[in-house]
């Protein structure tokens, strides 16, 4: 059973004390694709470190992450250019707008937003959006840039039905996480009624542990329990939802 996280910050420094434990923890559960999202320029090189560790397990993407969109923006989009331009990654992410911690910066950050899917789009390369409180701004954005070479992934996806319909009208997957084990998650109340194929699995490491390692620190081998909680919503054997979910992430990331 080959299990894919298609995000995960294993680069944070939450895991500068054992990054390689946690690594092998999870590859021993099965896990053995990290698709690691950017968040700007200061992390670069810990990222390239991590690859060059793990090269047959570890795929990276590059773009400034919404919440560090500040006064420099500007000069954050020119590394992510340059290093597109450079070398080879997977996706441009994680991208997008968050409204929850600064709605000051919206106009920056949908420029920024807008200019990364413009990138992705000139080197055919998936976007990751990442969305908080968000999701009309989001939208907005991808409407205008609607086309056949727009696709990706909706990551930690936490909308309405509705909300998932309109992602998916995008050509986007929808990253789902420990979100869909929360009591008040909501999402897993109408999931079944999304197919399989529009599906990714993901954790979002250190950040949002599923029940039962909710506000503890999250790790990529806790994907198991989301694989669970989507065995019993979609009334499928966890190898199903691993094959399916792993063979979305190989159609979006191209390998």
């Amino acid at each position: 059973m080959i299990i894919t996280d298609t995000h995960t910050h294993l680069y944070s420094e939450a895991f500068d004390e054992d990054r390689d434990e946690v690594i092998n923890r999870a590859l021993k559960q099965g896990v053995s694709r990290f698709f690691i999202p950017a968040i700007d320029s200061t992390y670069t090189e810990v990222m390239f470190q991590l690859e060059k560790d793990f090269p047959k397990h570890v795929f990276l993407m590059m773009g400034l992450h919404p919440t560090h969109v500040k006064e420099n923006f500007r000069e954050e989009l020119n590394h992510v250019e340059e290093m597109l331009a450079k070398r080879k990654f997977y996706a441009v992410g994680e991208i997008g707008i968050d409204l929850y911690w600064d709605k000051s910066t919206l106009n920056i950050q949908k420029e920024a937003f807008k200019y990364q899917i413009q990138l992705a789009k000139k080197y055919n390369l998936p976007i990751v959006i990442h969305c908080r409180e968000a999701f009309n701004e989001i939208f907005e954005v991808l409407e205008s840039e609607k086309s056949d070479n727009l696709f990706g992934i909706f990551h930690c996806f936490t909308g309405t039905l509705e909300q998932a319909e309109q992602a998916i009208s995008y050509n986007m997957k929808l990253g789902i996480g420990g979100v869909a084990t929360f009591k008040n998650g909501k999402i897993d109340q109408f999931l079944n009624q999304i197919d399989l194929k529009h599906v990714v699995l993901e954790t979002d490491a250190p950040y949002l542990s599923p029940v039962p390692y909710r506000g503890k620190r999250n790790e990529s081998a806790y994907i198991i329990k989301v694989l669970e909680k989507l065995s019993g919503i979609y009334n499928v054997s966890q190898e199903n939802i691993a094959e399916i979910t792993t063979n979305n992430s190989k159609t979006i990331f191209k390998i």
